[in-house]
C-alpha cells in the first residue's frame, strides 16, 4: 500500500484526499492519502515523519510551498523557474525530489482555442500562485504580462526575478486599487485569495466597471476552486465573457501529480467528478 499525504496550513476546506482517492481507483492501485495539517514551524518534524513512516510522496500547500525547497535533494525545471514546490517524491534511499505541477495544470485547464501566444495577460496578485501562472503564460508564449498588487514596492523584487528570467516577456506592474481600463487584455487571472469560500467570499478583486473595460472576447480566469463560482466569475458571465475556475487546474495538477509518483495517468474525469460532490 502506497502513502501520500497533502502538507500546509489550514487544510480546512481541502479536497486533495478525494480527488488523489478516485485517480488511485481509476488506475486500480491501492494507495492512502492524509490530509496532514502542518504549521510552519512544524515543517522539519513533519518531514521526518514522513521518510520514517515510509511515504511515497506528498503535496505541498500554502504557506509551505517555498519553504519545503530547503528540505529537497534536487528540483525539477519548472519548480526552481517558479521558485515552490507543490509535490515531492520520497525515493527508497529517502532522498527527495521538488516538482511545480501548478503550472501544467494551469495550462491544461485553459479550453481549447484559446490562443494566448504573443498577447497581453493580467494578473491579479504577486504571491505563490503568480509564480506559477508566470511560468504557464511565458511557456503560452503571452507577449506581456501586467502584474496588479496592492503594494508595487514590494513586488519589485518577484518583478526583477521575472523580467531576469522570462526575457521574451514584457512585464509591468499597476496598482490593485486603481484598476480603471483593462482593454488590453486577452486574459485576466485571479491569483489572490480574495473570493474563497471562508476568507471573502462575497467580494471581488476587481469592480464591475473595470470588468467592463474587457475586450469581449477576453477570458477570465480565476484559480480559486470554492466556490465554483466566485463574484468575480459571476460578474465576468454577465458581461458575457468566457470564464475558468480553479477546479479544473486543481485536478490536472493532481493528475500531474500521480504520473510522477506512479508512472501512470488517472482518469480526469473521475477525479473531477469527486471533486465536485464534495464541493
Amino acid at each position: 500500500m502506497y502513502k501520500f499525504g497533502l502538507i500546509g496550513y489550514p487544510l480546512g476546506h481541502s479536497l486533495s484526499a478525494v480527488i488523489h482517492k478516485a485517480g488511485f481507483k481509476s488506475i486500480g492501485v491501492q494507495a492512502d492519502y492524509e490530509i496532514l495539517e502542518t504549521p510552519p514551524e512544524d515543517l522539519v518534524t513533519r518531514i521526518k515523519s514522513l521518510k520514517r513512516e515510509n511515504y511515497t510522496g506528498f503535496n505541498v500547500t500554502i504557506p509551505l510551498k517555498l519553504p519545503v525547497a530547503l528540505f529537497v535533494d534536487e528540483v525539477d525545471r519548472r519548480a526552481d523557474i517558479a521558485t515552490a514546490i507543490n509535490t515531492v517524491t520520497i525515493n527508497p534511499d529517502k532522498t527527495m525530489k521538488g516538482y511545480n505541477t501548478d503550472v501544467l495544470g494551469f495550462k491544461k485547464a485553459i479550453p481549447y482555442g484559446v490562443e494566448l501566444s504573443g498577447k497581453k495577460v493580467g494578473i491579479l496578485g504577486t504571491g505563490g500562485a503568480c509564480r506559477a501562472t508566470v511560468v504557464a503564460l511565458a511557456e503560452c508564449g503571452v507577449k506581456h504580462i501586467a502584474l496588479y498588487t496592492r503594494n508595487i514596492p514590494n513586488s519589485l523584487e518577484v518583478l526583477n526575478y521575472f523580467r531576469k528570467t522570462f526575457t521574451g516577456t514584457e512585464f509591468s506592474t499597476h496598482q490593485i486599487d486603481a484598476i480603471r481600463d483593462l482593454s488590453e487584455l486577452s486574459m485576466l487571472v485571479n491569483t489572490t485569495p480574495i473570493g474563497m469560500l471562508g476568507r471573502s467570499a462575497d467580494m471581488t478583486p476587481v469592480e464591475l466597471p473595470a470588468l467592463k473595460t474587457l475586450p469581449q472576447d477576453a477570458v477570465v480566469y480565476d484559480v480559486i476552486y470554492n466556490p465554483k463560482k466566485t463574484v468575480l466569475l459571476k460578474d465576468a458571465e454577465t458581461l458575457g465573457l468566457q470564464t475558468i475556475n480553479g477546479l479544473d487546474m486543481l485536478v490536472y495538477q493532481a493528475v500531474s501529480a500521480q504520473e510522477i509518483w506512479l508512472n501512470k495517468t488517472p482518469d480526469f474525469n473521475a477525479m473531477k467528478i469527486a471533486a465536485l460532490e464534495n464541493l
